[in-house]
């Protein structure tokens, strides 16, 4: 499928989203039972029967909304289910969109223990990060890179958290944020908006490495959605859909560009970003305990 036909589908799905009738939400109950299981590290019930989009992003507000007393305030978004393979691994056909909390960023270098969660995977990631609120009226992947001041290399630590009976498909997943759990962070590398720039988002390699050096994934940036900035406005009209605008630093994590996998004790993996116009190899580490 074509760049503009991915985008186009993304669109649509939005489209349904707005005219889905009210949706039914996830019980009180079942949110205080999901948010207990998954602070104990245990796996999880799943987050109501969601049956429909609009069912799942209710018991992702419901979700968010106890876990913001937790982790802190709301400082981006992520998208989820933007590279195909990941698509097929939870049987979606759009992407989902989930909060990214303060307190589950982590410094670049950080050790954390291979159980960080219930389910725990890791997977190469990358951050966009927000320039100014113009970018809610962008159309176009051209536009909406003059509304952002740089990248920051991620490695973001979903955790999967529902058992093993429970079916996360895509629908669940948006229910559960996303699995968004922790996630850590490089240093942030200034973009300019040019062509050039736009082009080497698209063929920039996003590489990981292991402790002894050796590639265990790689993927251009064309990876998700055909294009960065392609991710960047799928969420711009998905959070405008929901009376929600982007503003200056929010950041904006675009999915996986490399699988999701099982982290274990005495691992440690680093992420590089190689081709940006300007910028050297961009890098991010973290390592498992």
């Amino acid at each position: 499928m074509t760049t503009a036909r991915l985008l186009a589908a993304a669109v649509s799905a939005i489209g349904l989203l707005v005219s889905l009738p009210a949706a039914a939400c996830p019980s009180v109950g079942e949110v205080k039972a999901f948010v207990e299981a998954w602070e104990a590290k245990k796996p999880t019930p799943a987050l109501g029967q969601v049956e429909n989009t609009a069912e799942a992003y209710c018991g992702q507000k419901l979700l968010v909304e106890q876990l913001t007393g937790k982790l802190g305030k709301v400082i981006g978004y992520k998208a989820g289910l933007t590279a195909k393979a990941v698509q097929e691994r939870f049987a979606a056909t759009e992407p989902a969109r989930g909060v990214l909390l303060e307190g589950m960023l982590l410094k670049d270098g950080a050790t954390l223990p291979a159980g960080f969660g219930a389910r725990p995977v890791w997977e190469a990631d990358m951050i966009l990060v927000v320039k100014d609120a113009a970018i809610n009226a962008a159309k176009t992947p051209e536009e909406a890179l003059k509304h952002i001041s740089g990248m920051v290399p991620f490695i973001e630590l979903p955790d999967l958290a529902v058992g093993s009976n429970v079916k996360l498909d895509g629908k669940q997943l948006t229910a559960i944020n996303v699995a968004a759990r922790y996630g850590v962070v490089g240093t942030e590398v200034p973009l300019s908006a040019t062509p050039e720039t736009l082009k080497a988002l698209e063929k920039m390699k996003v590489v990981a490495r292991d402790n002894a050096g050796a590639t265990v994934s790689e993927a251009a940036g064309a990876a998700v959605l055909g294009h960065p900035m392609n991710v960047v406005l799928w969420l711009v009209q998905n959070l405008n859909a929901e009376g929600i605008t982007l503003k200056p630093g929010d950041l904006l994590s675009l999915g996986s560009f490399s699988p999701l996998t099982p982290p274990k004790s005495g691992q440690s993996f680093t992420v590089h970003y190689e081709g940006l116009p300007g910028a050297g190899t961009p890098q991010v580490r973290v390592t498992f305990q």
